[in-house]
C-alpha cells in the first residue's frame, strides 16, 4: 500500500469513535450539556464524562475528567449549575450517586449517598433540592433474616422497589454527613405497594406525577398506574386508566394535564406490549381522556410539555423525528422529515430554545443548538475512507414491502458480483438506519467488511419498529419464518440484479438478530457462514431462562405448555438435523435476557451434525460490553470467521487474535 494511499477505519479506530448522549440545554438557552463517551484503551473500559457548549464562548469543554464517570447531567432552573449522576465506591461496588457543580467550579459537590445508588433524578422547580428515584431500603426483617440463615431471595415474592425521595442541597452542605445524613433526606413513597419508573414535578412545585407499576419484575414493566402525589399534605391519588402505560409522563405548564405514552390492551396480540403506543393527556380537573393523536400510526414519546407545546419524539422508517404537538392534535416540526435521525432532544420551558443529538446519512451523531452543529465529531474520518450507506426496498415472497441498508465500497462497481454479508437488527422492534455509530453497532465491523470486499445488507424485516403497527404485527406467531423470508428475498435482489455472488453469502446478527442468523444456520443451505450473537435457539428453552418470558408470549400468542406447535416451529433447533453451514456462536456469560443456555443448545447441536461451529463465552458480559477490547475481539472473530469460509483466508490467529 502506497503511503498517502486512504484505508477504511480499523476496528480499534471505529471502537474509538466518540459516543455523544443526554443533551440538556439550560433554560436561559445559551448553553449545552452532554455525555461524551470514549474508549480508555489503557484501561480497557469506556469512560463517559459529560461535556459543556458555552453559546457566548462557542467552544466545548469537559465538565468532569479524569477516572470518575459521569451521566445525566441536568442544568439547574437558573442555568448556573448542573447536577449529574457519577458511582461511588462504598467498599463493595460502585452505584450511582447525585453530584452538583457549577459550570465555573473544578469539584463537584457528592449530594446523595444511597446505598443501591439512584437511577432517575430532577431538579425541584426553585433550584433548592433534587426529587430522585432510588430502592426502598432493606427491611428490618430481611436483615434479621441474613443474620440467622444467610442470604436468599423468594423468587417473585421479594422485591427492593424504587421510591421517590426528596433531598434539600443547602442541608446537605450545611450537615456533617457522617452524623446526619439521613435527615437531609425525605422518602415520599414507601416502596410497599408500587415501584416508581418515572416521574415529574409542576412547575409550581406542589405535585408530583409518577408512572409506577406494581413491582420491578419485567413483566409488570407495561402494567403502569399513574399516581399523583400532594407533596405539601403526602397524600397519593391513583389514577385507574384501562391500558398499557410505560414510558415518560410529564406535567402541562400550568400542572392541570399530564401525558404520557398508552397502548389499548388487546386481546390476543401483544396483551403486554407497548410499540403501538400513541399519547394521551389526563385533565386533572374534569378526568377527561384526549388522544390528540388520532391518525398517527407510530409510537411517540413525548419528552416535555413546553409554553408552546409538548416535544415529542417518533420514528418513521428510517428518521426519527421531534415536534411540538399542540393539544388540538396539530404537530410543528422541529427537525428535517427526511434524512435526520435525533437521538435525544432537550427544550426550554418557554419552547423557544432547542438542543438535538443528530445524525444523518453517512454520518455519526453531533449535538445541535438552536440547529446550529456545536460538536465536529465527523472530523475523527478525515483522511479515511468511508463506505457509502442507501435505503434500497424489495419485496418478501408474500408481498410485503422491505426495506433495508445498503453498505457499499467508495469504488463500487456496478458491473461486479461482490460477496454479500446479511447483518441483522435486534428487538425485533427495531430498525437499522443509514448512519454511522458505534453505539448501534458494537459487534459488526461493517466498515472492515467492506475493506475486504463484501457489501452489507441489514434488512428491516417484518416486526422493525418505524414502518406502522401492521407491519409491527405481522411477525405474530410467525417468528424466524417471515425473517427468513424478508432476509432471503433480499438476498435475492442483490443476487437478480448481479451486484452479489449467491455461491458467497453470510448472515450474522445479535439477539434477536442472533435469533435470527440461527433460523438462517440450521433452516437453509443458502449461506456460506453464519454468526449467532446472544440469539435464541429454542423457544422453550428461553422461556424458562429468561427474566422477560412475557416477550416470549408477546410474540407467539401462548406459552409452551398450551401450544408446543408454534414453539417447535419458530425454533432453530427444531431444523438441527439439516444444518450444514459453519456457525460462530457468541454469548455474554450474564446475559440474563437471552440467557446462556441458548448457545450451548446449539452448539452441542451443530457439534451432532458434525457441522463446523465455535463457542465464544464472555466472561461477566451481559449483552454488552464496557471493555473495549471484548469489543475488538467480537468484530476481529467476525472479520475472520466471514473472511475465512466466504474469502477462503487463514483463521490460524482466531483463537489468540
Amino acid at each position: 500500500m502506497k503511503r498517502n494511499e486512504k484505508t477504511y477505519l480499523s476496528i480499534e479506530e471505529i471502537i474509538s469513535i466518540p459516543t455523544l448522549s443526554d443533551t440538556n440545554i439550560s433554560d436561559d438557552g445559551k448553553n449545552v450539556a452532554f455525555v461524551k463517551k470514549m474508549a480508555n484503551w489503557k484501561d480497557n473500559i469506556y469512560r463517559n464524562h459529560v461535556w459543556v457548549y458555552e453559546k457566548d464562548k462557542g467552544q466545548c469543554s469537559p465538565l468532569t475528567t479524569r477516572d470518575m464517570d459521569s451521566s445525566n447531567p441536568l442544568w439547574s432552573p437558573d442555568s448556573r449549575a448542573i447536577a449529574y449522576l457519577s458511582p461511588v465506591d462504598d467498599g463493595h461496588n460502585k452505584k450511582n450517586q447525585i453530584f452538583v457543580k457549577s459550570k465555573d467550579d473544578y469539584r463537584g459537590v457528592q449530594i446523595t449517598d444511597e446505598k443501591e445508588g439512584v437511577s432517575k433524578f430532577k431538579w425541584e422547580p426553585t433550584g433548592k433540592g433534587l426529587y430522585y428515584v432510588a430502592p426502598s431500603k432493606e427491611s428490618k426483617a430481611i436483615k434479621k433474616r441474613k443474620e440467622l440463615y444467610g442470604d436468599f431471595h423468594q423468587i417473585g415474592k421479594e422485591y427492593q422497589k424504587n421510591c421517590l425521595y426528596y433531598i434539600e442541597i443547602e442541608k446537605v452542605i450545611q450537615n456533617d454527613k457522617d452524623e446526619h445524613e439521613n435527615s437531609v433526606v425525605n422518602q415520599l413513597t414507601d416502596g410497599k405497594d408500587f415501584h416508581v419508573h418515572d416521574f415529574d414535578i409542576s412547575n409550581d412545585g406542589k405535585k408530583v406525577v409518577l408512572m409506577a407499576t406494581p413491582s420491578p419484575n419485567m413483566e409488570d414493566y407495561n402494567n403502569g398506574v399513574l399516581y399523583i402525589l400532594d407533596i405539601k399534605a403526602r397524600k397519593l391519588q391513583k389514577i385507574t386508566i384501562d391500558k398499557l402505560l410505560a414510558g415518560n409522563v410529564c406535567f402541562s405548564p400550568d400542572g392541570s394535564k399530564i401525558c404520557y405514552s398508552a397502548s389499548i390492551r388487546e386481546k390476543d396480540y401483544y396483551k403486554t406490549h407497548i410499540q403501538d403506543s400513541t399519547l394521551e393527556i389526563y385533565d386533572m380537573n374534569n378526568g377527561e381522556l384526549i388522544q390528540p393523536l388520532t391518525d398517527f400510526d407510530s409510537t411517540v414519546m413525548p419528552l416535555q410539555w413546553t409554553a408552546k407545546g409538548i416535544l415529542i419524539r417518533w420514528q418513521n422508517k428510517t428518521n426519527y423525528l421531534i415536534g411540538l404537538l399542540s393539544e388540538n392534535g396539530s404537530v410543528e416540526m422541529l427537525s428535517d422529515k427526511v434524512d435526520s435521525f435525533i437521538m435525544d432532544a432537550s427544550i426550554t420551558r418557554d419552547g423557544n430554545h432547542l438542543s438535538y443529538n443528530k445524525a444523518i446519512t453517512n454520518e455519526t451523531f453531533e449535538i445541535y443548538l438552536d440547529d446550529k452543529k456545536i460538536t465536529s465529531e465527523n472530523s475523527f474520518f478525515k483522511g479515511k475512507l468511508k463506505s457509502n450507506r442507501e435505503i434500497i426496498s424489495w419485496q418478501s415472497s408474500d408481498g410485503f414491502e422491505i426495506e433495508g441498508v445498503l453498505s457499499t465500497p467508495i469504488d463500487f462497481d456496478a458491473n461486479k458480483k461482490y460477496p454479500l454479508l446479511v447483518v441483522v437488527h435486534g428487538g425485533p422492534a427495531w430498525a437499522s438506519f443509514p448512519i454511522f455509530s458505534n453505539c448501534f453497532n458494537e459487534k459488526y465491523p461493517i466498515e472492515q467488511f467492506i475493506e475486504k470486499g463484501f457489501i452489507v445488507l441489514e434488512p428491516n424485516y417484518r416486526g422493525s419498529s418505524g414502518y406502522g403497527n401492521e407491519f409491527l404485527k405481522a411477525n405474530y406467531r410467525k417468528l424466524g419464518i417471515v425473517n427468513y423470508d424478508d432476509v432471503i428475498s433480499g438476498v435475492d435482489q442483490l443476487v437478480d440484479k448481479g451486484m452479489a455472488d449467491k455461491d458467497r453469502v453470510g448472515v450474522m446478527g445479535w439477539s434477536n438478530g442472533g435469533y435470527v442468523a440461527a433460523f438462517c444456520s440450521t433452516f437453509s443451505s443458502r449461506f456460506k457462514a453464519v454468526s449467532v450473537g446472544g440469539g435464541i435457539t429454542n423457544w422453550r428453552t428461553q422461556y424458562v431462562n429468561t427474566d422477560i418470558p412475557y416477550f416470549t408470549r408477546t410474540y407467539l400468542g401462548n406459552d409452551p405448555w398450551n401450544d408446543p406447535e408454534v414453539y417447535t416451529k419458530t425454533s432453530p433447533m427444531t431444523y438441527i438435523k439439516s444444518a450444514c453451514t459453519p456457525t460462530l456462536i457468541q454469548h455474554g456469560e450474564q446475559d440474563a435476557r437471552v440467557p446462556i443456555p441458548n448457545a450451548y443448545e446449539l452448539y452441542q447441536g451443530l457439534k451432532d451434525m458434525e457441522v463446523d461451529t465455535e463457542l465464544i463465552i464472555f466472561k461477566g458480559m451481559a449483552y454488552s460490553s464496557n471493555q473495549p477490547g471484548i469489543n475488538v475481539a467480537i468484530m476481529k472473530q467476525n472479520l475472520m470467521w466471514f473472511s475465512h469460509y466466504i474469502l477462503g483466508e487463514s483463521m490460524k490467529d482466531f483463537r489468540v487474535l
